[in-house]
């Protein structure tokens, strides 16, 4: 044993678990009356939001959840959302399922019974379709109802019945808001569970672990620039990667919540012109929505407001309008399995120099690891080799560090293939730069191949969305007698701009080789998952059958 090793242990005193629930606590601790929470007319100070929290767990230890439960909450972006993502881990160790409100019952069943969730927390608005959920479920979770009071008369949505045996409010109030709550034994520990798309069969579930959901609210403060009391507005979907882990990252300077149960781009605008909002997150779907805002809707922005995006890369004209709205767009991309973003385009000074278009350009790559991503890599697949940081040269992208998934539950075979080679393997094709920044091409099973050439659809999306009458844009590979494969683009056009598929695919031309060009365009309106991602599966399906003459 070498002289550091010797007498030098791991003590209570010098080595203790991380985990975000710290950071609350310490938020509460130094500024206890800082609002934390806004939601419509209720207000919450740090104070409240801590012995809410305290609460929470504290209620769910009275119905006997503990260590290795679960507990699913089917919510909105609303305070008891906020308190779940503390409050349940803090029980003595429960793991926290928020389930995705646009799933449809089957796919709800599924996960309920996969995670054999013990108790679940429904909001009104989705009481119809958690009944026929749970009318599926082989195991019958304990159901909490939450009635928002902040639910406006003229919802869009109405309220439904409740369908549990308890009510949220009166289920928080009985618990003890000095509850001995619990750390984890090891910060190792799952803190929560989110289930990946499913788009070609059931999702998996991606287990998150404490250490890793502390780094990340520590990297999204560095790498969002969240100075001292930011006040964020709650546009990403809290289901979402648990809402890339900003339900924690907020704790960490003190920031203010600002729920929105809809995002409408009218809204949006008067939270940001209310209460300050300094940051907010979304899919590019959330930028077309503000700048598509009736100008009477709109509000004069007290500031610039950092937005971070993340899919599909900002088209360059879309980000020159978000500017002058005054938003300052950051790229950042990353999957479930790991915690949200793990790249972010970390913005070189030395560009600012640069054309707009170039700024585009460089704007409209991935970037480089966060700093809690210890390695971030293009790798050839086969040899598990770099590729050439060119630019050019194809592979996939990989990564490594704590903010990677423990794995999948109850599924070792994917978690040994994810991991393969001492590497997660995301999947996405891209390529490295010489100063060492990623850029994504296409994920492996969307890559075109025509006449043996790979096309990147990604690649043609770009040259389209530099055509001035495209909103939204998604290129697929169409089956071709001759060819194998060539490109087929879907179109969603921006308000009264004619669908002309001779002019764009002229505009193209001058951007691409000949043999890269779409072989059809198809105006419509694009299909989209929950979080706004295009769904390209649902595309391939419709070229096929436009290639079939159907």
């Amino acid at each position: 044993m070498n002289a550091y090793e010797d007498g030098l242990l791991r003590t209570p005193a010098n080595h203790q678990p991380m985990t975000p629930i710290s950071f609350l606590e310490r938020a509460a601790r130094v500024h206890p009356d800082h609002p934390a929470i806004i939601h419509g007319t209720f207000r919450c100070s740090y104070r409240q939001m801590w012995d809410d929290c305290r609460r929470l767990a504290s209620a769910l230890d009275g119905q006997g959840i503990g260590r290795g439960d679960t507990v699913a909450v089917m919510l909105s972006n609303t305070p008891p959302m906020i308190l779940a993502h503390y409050g349940v881990p803090m029980a003595n160790g429960a793991v926290l399922l928020s389930l995705n409100t646009r799933l449809d019952p089957a796919m709800l069943a599924f996960q309920l019974d996969h995670a054999q969730v013990g108790l679940v927390i429904v909001d009104r608005e989705f009481s119809a379709v958690m009944a026929e959920a749970l009318a599926m479920t082989h195991n019958r979770p304990i159901v909490v109802d939450f009635d928002d009071p902040e639910y406006p008369d003229d919802a869009p949505v109405p309220k439904g019945a409740g369908i549990g045996t308890l009510d949220f409010a009166e289920f928080l109030a009985s618990g003890d808001p000095e509850f001995a709550y619990a750390l984890p034994q090891d910060e190792w520990d799952a803190i929560t569970l989110n289930y990946t798309s499913g788009t070609t069969g059931n999702p998996k579930g991606v287990v998150y672990h404490h250490r890793g959901a502390a780094l990340m609210c520590l990297s999204n403060t560095i790498h969002a620039q969240m100075g001292r009391h930011p006040v964020y507005l709650w546009t990403l979907p809290m289901f979402h990667c648990n809402g890339w882990c900003y339900p924690w990252t907020l704790s960490v300077q003190a920031g203010t919540h600002v729920c929105l149960r809809w995002v409408r781009a009218g809204a949006i605008y008067q939270a940001i012109a209310d209460h300050g909002v300094t940051h907010l997150c979304g899919a590019p779907i959330v930028m077309s929505t503000l700048l598509s805002c009736p100008a009477d809707q709109k509000r004069a922005l007290p500031h610039r407001v950092n937005f971070n995006t993340a899919a599909a890369p900002p088209p360059e004209p879309v980000l020159l309008a978000m500017a002058q709205e005054g938003f300052d767009v950051t790229h950042v991309y990353g999957l479930t399995e790991t915690y949200g973003p793990s790249v972010v385009n970390d913005w070189n000074s030395d560009w600012d120099s640069r054309s707009a278009s170039e700024q585009a350009a460089l704007k409209a790559r991935q970037g480089v690891s966060y700093l809690s991503l210890s390695d971030l890599a293009v790798l050839d697949p086969e040899t598990m080799q770099p590729v050439p940081a060119d630019g050019t040269t194809l592979g996939e992208v990989m990564m490594r560090g704590n903010i990677v998934m423990k794995g999948y539950l109850k599924n070792p075979q994917a978690t040994e293939q994810a991991f393969a080679g001492g590497w997660f393997h995301s999947g996405d094709l891209g390529v490295i730069h010489p100063d060492g920044y990623v850029q994504l091409k296409d994920r492996s099973k969307d890559i075109i191949i025509s006449g043996g050439e790979n096309i990147s659809s990604i690649e043609v999306e770009e040259a389209l969305y530099r055509h001035p009458s495209v909103a939204l844009c998604a290129v697929v590979a169409m089956p071709d007698p001759k060819w194998g494969e060539r490109p087929c683009a879907f179109v969603e056009l921006r308000a009264g701009q004619p669908g002309d598929e001779a002019a764009l695919i002229a505009h193209c031309r001058d951007l691409l080789a000949g043999y890269k060009l779409p072989a059809r365009i198809v105006f419509q309106e694009l299909p989209k998952t929950s979080t706004g991602k295009i769904q390209k599966f649902m595309l391939r399906q419709r070229a096929a059958l436009i290639a079939q003459g159907q």
